[in-house]
């Protein structure tokens, strides 16, 4: 073939291309779309996923089916969308900031890229998290806790939904922040490690917020202090790290939704306005704002930047508490 139907050729597929994605774009979503969910069925995160999923669906006019793929921090279900499912918008990740931005620093091997293999969409929700204790324990206050974890450096334990989760990270802060040192008991997920503690089997944890509230009201739980740097509408009578004492403390975790890296640029588009629809929704707001969260959107553009700026600032808070996997 000679340059000039080289280039013929090349750019009719170029045009043939572009055809597919605009055809692409145009009739979707024609079919059901999977919602992937890298953490155990029953924690904060799912009990988001679900109702999302729903009113997603609703606005999409197509089902939006949850998969729970748990496992390694979330690694498992991310790869998962990040390597082997295909680019088309019809699987979506449900990332975090645990999941997305402190992995990598962790991890020898993710399986993918968090930078490269993914594209934000749009960010959906945070919450912050709270340090909680068992109803049996002594601990009444913030500062009994300290005084505890002082007198017998190493032996207070704290349980987590696992090694880099965000549950870990705050409790790696605190430690930071108020000058004590406590055992870290990682479990496989937050429902685990929070049973445990319920039944008495150790004595504190942090943890999601919409996790707890409930708890918390029974007398099941008692709240010490929320890592966020206002009170909770929800628990007023529980102050704020600083107002307990320990300054600079703050661990609020952010959630969003990711496709594969190559997804074509107009399903991307049709997917960010459908969840800015269903997140600007008044019912849906209210619905999950009464549990804990604190809604939130974005342009893909933004969550990018946020994911970003993050991932560097998390590489350093696990450089400097010296976490690795165990």
């Amino acid at each position: 073939m000679n340059r000039r139907g080289f280039t013929v050729g090349a750019a009719a597929a170029l045009c043939l291309g572009a055809l597919k994605q605009a055809r692409a774009a145009g009739s979707y979503p024609d079919r059901p779309l999977t919602f992937v969910v890298p953490y155990p069925p029953g924690g904060a995160a799912d009990q988001f996923a679900r109702p999302y999923a729903q009113a997603l669906g609703d606005r999409l006019r197509q089902t939006v089916i949850i998969e729970n793929r748990p496992g390694a921090n979330g690694n498992i279900g991310s790869a998962y969308v990040a390597e082997r499912l295909p680019a088309d918008g019809y699987a979506l990740l449900l990332g975090s900031l645990s999941t997305l931005a402190i992995n990598p620093h962790i991890y020898p091997s993710m399986g993918y890229s968090v930078l490269d293999d993914l594209q934000p969409v749009s960010l959906t929700h945070s919450m912050p998290n709270v340090l909680v204790v068992g109803a049996d324990t002594p601990y009444r206050t913030l500062g009994q806790l300290i005084d505890a974890a002082r007198r017998k450096p190493g032996s207070l334990e704290f349980g987590s939904a696992g090694i880099g989760n965000t549950m870990h990270m705050a409790g790696e802060l605190f430690q930071l922040r108020a000058a004590v040192k406590l055992l870290h008991v990682p479990y496989k997920g937050g429902p685990e490690a929070l049973n445990d503690l319920l039944g008495g089997r150790i004595p504190m944890m942090f943890n999601n917020l919409p996790a707890i509230v409930p708890l918390v009201r029974s007398g099941k739980l008692r709240a010490l202090a929320i890592a966020d740097d206002k009170r909770s509408p929800l628990l007023p009578g529980v102050p704020t790290m600083a107002e307990a004492g320990v300054a600079d403390a703050t661990s609020v975790v952010w959630n969003g939704i990711l496709v594969r890296h190559g997804t074509p640029p107009g399903v991307v588009t049709q997917l960010n306005a459908a969840m800015g629809a269903v997140l600007g929704d008044p019912k849906f707001r209210d619905l999950l704002t009464a549990q804990g969260y604190d809604i939130l959107s974005s342009t893909p553009a933004r969550f990018a930047a946020l994911l970003r700026k993050d991932y560097a600032a998390m590489g350093d808070l696990v450089k400097r508490a010296n976490i690795r996997m165990e």
